[in-house]
């Protein structure tokens, strides 16, 4: 029977789960980097997260197959890594919890909870009449599984939903996807501006100063994606000027965010520490173990990657 070597960060989780889903199956969990090793110099199955894929990938160790937790996959691009081995990414587990992340701040934004609580720190009774999402003109940047997946959690709100993606296409919960090339006359509508792009070489510097320029007044802007598409100073500049009414950021181009970033004294600025989407570990040995079954037939990878494809792409 072919071993698992799971490869996480705080595996607890992650061995619960599978004690009560796949009890059968042996899961090989390293205590130490020697041990990491050793458990990866057969030719097993490997399931965690792809930078610590990459770092045995780099010692010479190489899986029949990778499924990974994260829904990225960039520290597998690096040029100097194989790629001639299965790999499928998470798919299908981060939808709800983003979709919820993002409402939450929609919601906090036009009923203008911050303010509320302020003035009543104040003593104030604060009698402005609150917003709605109803008729809000939201623009969903990346309309993949996650993005379906929070258009179709927005749906009953009302919310006129845009998405972006590669190509232009029909999907539903979306009044059009346009493709990313029309990304800047598709944010001159938009009262919210989500992201959830993944990190390649398409989307850096994406959200800079002619893109929030292009943004209608007082537009919010979210950022679930991956902190590489925002110029961090373009950001703080429309910020400061009052352009933006705000911005929401889980993702960073360094995380932890450095205590001397701007980000932490700029106005109107939400951070979270990259909780927008964490991973359910449970729903990601379900997949495993979906993948594992199609792997055994032949079947298509819910999730495959070629990569050595996304590699020529990232090179272009």
């Amino acid at each position: 029977m072919t071993a698992v070597l799971l490869l996480e960060d705080e595996p607890s989780a992650y061995v619960q789960a599978w004690r009560q889903l796949a009890p059968d199956l042996e899961l090989r969990v390293p205590a130490d980097p020697a041990e990491v090793e050793r458990m990866a110099a057969g030719e097993i199955y490997w399931l965690g997260q792809p930078d610590r894929a990459a770092a045995l990938l780099r010692r010479g160790f190489k899986p029949r197959w990778l499924q990974s937790t994260w829904a990225g996959y960039a520290p597998l691009l690096a040029p100097d890594l194989p790629s001639d081995y299965d790999f499928s990414r998470a798919v299908g587990l981060f939808g709800q919890s983003i979709g919820e992340y993002v409402l939450t701040y929609l919601l906090q934004h036009e009923r203008q909870v911050t303010q509320r609580q302020l003035s009543q720190r104040q003593g104030h009774w604060d009698t402005r009449a609150p917003g709605t999402l109803a008729g809000r003109r939201l623009l969903l940047v990346g309309a993949g599984d996650i993005g379906q997946d929070v258009a179709r959690l927005l749906a009953p709100f009302g919310m006129l939903v845009t998405g972006v993606a590669r190509s232009a296409r029909e999907l539903p919960g979306f009044v059009r996807v346009v493709p990313l090339v029309d990304l800047h006359p598709a944010a001159r509508d938009a009262d919210f501006v989500v992201n959830l792009l993944p990190d390649s070489a398409s989307t850096w510097d994406l959200y800079d100063a002619a893109f929030f320029a292009a943004l209608p007044a007082g537009a919010l802007f979210i950022n679930a994606g991956r902190g590489t598409s925002v110029v961090d100073a373009d950001l703080v500049a429309a910020l400061q000027s009052g352009h933006l009414a705000g911005a929401v950021l889980d993702v960073f181009r360094q995380e932890p965010l450095p205590a001397e970033h701007p980000f932490w004294q700029t106005p109107n600025l939400q951070l979270t520490a990259h909780v927008a989407g964490p991973t359910p570990p449970a729903a990601a040995v379900r997949l495993f173990l979906d993948n594992r079954a199609r792997l055994a037939i032949g079947e298509p990878l819910r999730g495959a990657v070629d990569l050595f494809r996304a590699k020529r792409q990232l090179q272009r």
